[in-house]
């Protein structure tokens, strides 16, 4: 850079920085202004430039990127104008602002594009608003180091919404410095693997800003998930200074005790953990933090040395004779932090000690958070089971954070969890505890997450896009497994030879300049939770290993003919961000590299299934480089970060959603080898007399959790009363109940809110939850149902429907059948569904809208389901002729898979939703009082073969599912409308109510 380019360089940031509190304000002016002092000019097209082309990693432009996307998440600022944080509204009036014309606002935005909204924030209405930005900007040192830390890891878009959410969720705890206590309690819902630490890290680091002086951190139940938090929290919160406790960093005799600075830790040693300067010191504002926890330590009776917590001792506060919580006494105060296991014991340690300071309990604002909130801490267990020394344990633990919350009245409690169904879904008897009552945010992952979405075809395919990598995210990232448990051997060393290969793809990729980590590089294997069948297992694998002798010629054609027929086509279907060699033989060295790596210890497998520190330190990813094949079960499932994770073999029988949704590890992040990473995972493995394929096991429960996280979305809004539509406690009558060991409801208690009715005009719903079949009899009676209309079917029609892979129109054909509201209404209250399914508020919405008289009447369209390469299936049915579709039910639980997409289209046109397309005939049929239905039936014959060619012709009624989605009438609920009644209204505002309440 030259000395002119550095001048403008600075001009832009002093410029930016001068805007930092007062919000936009003309930038070309100001730059001009401070470029005028060194008889520099600048035009708006040359500040354009200046900001939009060269080094992306500049520092001017680096420097626009944060001030840009934090005005863009704002929450509350007063140059808003009313335009809401994380909107297109919000850019285009910061743009404005800022001075840009459209043409340059084009410009910007096109180089920096907003994180428009994706949170989802359900929240009480009635809350003080006192975490101000005059509150913030007061006491504000551990966010900015904290914020400083992140700069250089997220991007400055995933930044400030990291900011802004955490600031409304710190917004929705009490005030500290309250005369009168209140403990809020809520739930933040993220995703596996998706960065929830940095979330509540963020989080305590604003709480101590603002006057929160004992944090306590609940992790999981193992001892190295304990310290990777405490490690994290250390290492990019708490800081060098606040570890040392004033010790002399330079000198080694003063730090043989301390952590990191006296073990030889790698990073400490680099300088990587965030230093706050000697001067944070000398600022009163600035408190100190106490750590009564440590990397190897977790919390341990204090007893002589109680002084450490207790905050009435010696001249920490100003003023004795007040309140530790108020004001003139708390901002003088040290903060106490512990990171502790949801472990009895270490948990009654605490609770003993906080019993036993001085200062009085209901005197210390603190916050609880709450790690894997779903784990241990709820009381989801059968009342009518045996209880399991997990039980047990799960219910002492549940006691024991009733207790911190009962004796800490300043107490506030934030649960974390990715898997949100239990803690919506908490027992009636922690309802007073742990409920979230006062809120409920679902955090939305940054772009870079690899999640359930990616590796699955949630949105249905095209029939040509089936198999196509380009298209299918099943093609691309999952491999089948077939075989029997016992005779895998092939498809082990399949799995095996992809993890060599893909270690040594990432190796080629750092050589060439590409941005991959190589540090970790591992494959998971989980299959049971046996650990005896883990020490057979692990053997299995070395021996799989070294019978596969990578130097040997046949070996590496193997691994040759892999690149090419498994890589290679994924690779080359997507724009991916590193590239590939382009010949096999250029990997040869880098094939060598990664099996060195990964046999460095002369062991290439670890097994990790036990409590033990010993059995963790092996994958101690903090401590060194881990190229290894990871064999565990359940201590492998559930918040332990797999670093590194490219391979996943997986077996594992587990039906029960939360279950299964924390063993996927395969979720997170992958810079620069998205197009690696391969689930090796069963398709038929028994349970009981049950054949389960895990993959569709998997894929009901990602859409059940991204249906249950788009309702939340969806009706997350303000009411034009200023309401909220949704409130906390509104929430688990949205949640279908499929898991059969929860207990939503116990025998004297019960929610207060039921959903009363819900709807959006002119978007379409599954309504798959139909009741396992049985001896057929429901079928027949939904079949005779709608069998009516099979006859009233006009002639064939064209309809179109957007192929989302190629953007292109394309045709199904279809007849149609005009019902009259009435009609439809009688025969869908005729149907039957799951008894974990409420119907209901779907029937009361059709109802009120024909009330409303907006539904006057319906559109039955049943389609063609051939297409010109596939014919389709048609039966014979009680004299009708109807063609069958193949669409299994789930194996998890009740239902079936959702409509196809082909459909959706022009359903939704005639539903009035004029942004899907349908063709002349879709056009044609709408009208502003008439809702759609696509109708089509499926094979359900007794046993598993749902094969419709298996069924014979004539077909019986009861083998033969009648499968439904609906489209009301856009006028309907153009915003979607949603209502909810409680059960006793003279408790309106309790989540639970007696079970006899009226």
């Amino acid at each position: 850079m030259t000395a002119r380019d550095d001048q403008y360089s600075k001009a832009i940031r002093a410029s930016l920085q001068l805007m930092k509190e007062e919000g936009p304000e003309p930038i070309l002016e100001l730059v001009q202004s401070r470029l005028r002092r060194a008889s520099l000019e600048v035009t708006a097209d040359e500040l354009l430039e200046l900001l939009t082309t060269g080094e992306f990693n500049a520092p001017e432009r680096v420097a626009f990127h944060l001030a840009l996307a934090g005005w863009d998440q704002d929450v509350e600022p007063d140059w808003a104008s009313g335009t809401l944080a994380g909107t297109a509204e919000r850019r285009e009036h910061v743009l404005e602002l800022l001075g840009f014309n459209s043409e340059h606002g084009a410009a910007i935005t096109g180089e920096y594009p907003p994180e428009l909204a994706g949170n989802v924030e359900i929240v009480e209405p009635d809350w003080d608003p006192w975490y101000t930005a005059e509150r913030r900007a007061a006491n504000s040192f551990y966010w900015d180091e904290y914020r400083g830390v992140l700069e250089s890891k997220l991007d400055p878009a995933a930044l400030a919404s990291l900011d802004s959410v955490t600031t409304n969720i710190v917004s929705r705890l009490a005030d500290p410095t309250a005369t009168e206590p209140y403990q809020s309690k809520g739930l933040v819902v993220g995703h596996v693997q998706s960065g929830k630490t940095t979330n509540f890290t963020g989080v305590v680091a604003k709480a101590i800003d603002s006057g929160y002086r004992l944090i306590i951190v609940l992790t999981g139940t193992v001892e190295l998930l304990r310290r990777q938090t405490q490690r994290r929290l250390d290492m990019e919160l708490i800081g060098e200074e606040n570890i040392l406790g004033g010790r002399d960093r330079n000198d080694p005799a003063a730090l043989q005790d301390i952590d990191y600075a006296g073990d030889g830790d790698q990073d400490w040693a680099d300088g990587k953990f965030v230093s706050h300067g000697d001067a944070f010191r000398g600022v009163a504002s600035i408190p100190e933090i106490r750590r009564l926890t440590g990397k190897s330590d977790d919390y341990k009776r204090l007893r002589a040395g109680l002084d450490a917590l207790d905050f009435r001792v010696g001249n920490e506060l100003r003023n004795p004779q007040l309140k530790v919580w108020h004001e003139s006494n708390l901002f003088g105060t040290d903060v106490r932090i512990a990171v502790i296991k949801k472990n009895k014991a270490v948990m009654e340690k605490l609770v003993q000690d906080l019993r036993n300071v001085r200062a009085r309990l209901d005197e210390i604002p603190t916050l609880i958070i709450d790690d894997e909130a779903d784990q241990a801490s709820v009381n989801t267990t059968n009342p009518r089971r045996r209880k399991t020394k997990e039980d047990s344990e799960r219910t002492a633990i549940n006691g024991l954070i009733s207790k911190m919350l009962s004796e800490i009245k300043r107490s506030q409690y934030i649960g974390y969890t990715a898997t949100p169904f239990a803690n919506v879904f908490v027992s009636p008897d922690d309802s007073e505890d742990i409920f979230p009552k006062d809120f409920i945010i679902s955090l939305n992952p940054p772009a870079a997450y690899m999640g359930g979405r990616d590796f699955h075809d949630l949105d249905g395919l095209e029939d040509d896009a089936v198999g196509d990598p380009a298209s299918s995210n099943e093609a691309a990232f999952i491999r089948d497994l077939r075989a029997d448990a016992d005779e895998a051997d092939d498809e082990i060393r399949t799995a095996v030879d992809m993890f060599v290969l893909t270690g040594a793809i990432k190796l080629w990729r750092a050589r060439h300049g590409y941005v991959v980590p190589t540090r970790h590089h591992t494959m998971l294997v989980h299959e049971t939770v046996s650990q005896a069948d883990h020490k057979v297992l692990a053997a299995r694998i070395r021996d799989i290993f070294a019978k596969a002798d990578y130097t040997a010629p046949a070996t590496l054609a193997r691994l040759r003919d892999a690149f090419q027929a498994e890589v290679l086509p994924v690779s080359e279907a997507r724009t991916w961000d590193a590239p590939l060699p382009a010949d096999f033989r250029d990997l040869i060295t880098d094939v060598g590299e990664s099996v060195d790596r990964i046999t460095h210890s002369g062991d290439p497998v670890t097994v990790v299934n036990g409590d033990k520190d010993s059995e963790y330190n092996q994958v101690d990813f903090d401590k060194g480089s881990v190229w290894r094949v990871l064999v565990g079960g359940t201590k492998l499932s559930r918040g332990f970060t797999v670093e590194g994770l490219t391979i996943t073999y997986y077996r594992r029988k587990a039906l029960a959603a939360d279950t299964l949704m924390q063993m996927g590890r395969w979720f997170g992040y992958r810079p620069g080898y998205r197009d690696l990473v391969r689930l090796y995972i069963a398709r038929n493995v028994t349970h009981g007399r049950k054949v389960v394929d895990l993959y569709e096991a998997f894929e009901s429960i990602v859409q059940d959790e991204e249906a249950f996280r788009d309702q939340l979305q969806k009706f997350a809004s303000l009411e034009s009363d200023g309401q909220p539509a949704v409130r906390p406690i509104h929430v688990p009558p949205l949640v279908f109940q499929q898991l059969p060991w929860l207990k939503p409801t116990s025998p004297n208690k019960m929610y207060n809110a039921e959903l009363d009715f819900m709807g959006e005009g002119g978007v379409l719903k599954d309504f798959p939850m139909h009741p396992d079949r049985g001896d057929g009899s429901v079928n027949a009676k939904h079949f005779s149902l709608v069998s009516q209309w099979l006859t009233r079917l006009g002639a064939v029609q064209e309809f179109e429907h957007l192929d989302e892979r190629t953007q292109t129109p394309r045709t199904f054909m279809g007849r149609t059948a005009i019902v009259s509201a009435a009609e439809m209404l009688e025969v869908l209250e005729g149907f039957t569904f799951a008894d974990v399914y409420n119907f209901e508020p779907t029937l009361e919405m059709v109802r009120r809208a024909m009330a409303e008289e907006t539904l006057t009447e319906w559109v039955v369209l049943v389609p063609d389901l051939g297409t010109p390469r596939r014919p389709a299936v048609e039966r014979v049915v009680e004299g009708t002729s109807v063609q069958v579709l193949r669409r299994t039910r789930r194996s998890d639980r009740v239902g079936f898979a959702g409509s196809s997409p082909r459909q959706r289209d022009a359903v939704e046109h005639i539903g009035g939703n004029p942004q899907r397309r349908g063709g002349a005939s879709a056009a044609a049929l709408y009208a502003p009082t008439r809702g759609a239905m696509l109708l089509t039936f499926a094979a359900d014959p007794a046993g598993a073969d749902s094969n419709p060619s298996a069924l014979p012709d004539p077909a019986a009624a009861r083998d033969i599912a009648t499968l439904f989605s609906l489209v009301l009438p856009r006028d309907s609920a153009p915003r979607g409308r949603i209502g909810f009644r409680v059960k006793d209204q003279k408790r309106a505002g309790a989540a639970i109510v007696p079970a006899d309440s009226p």
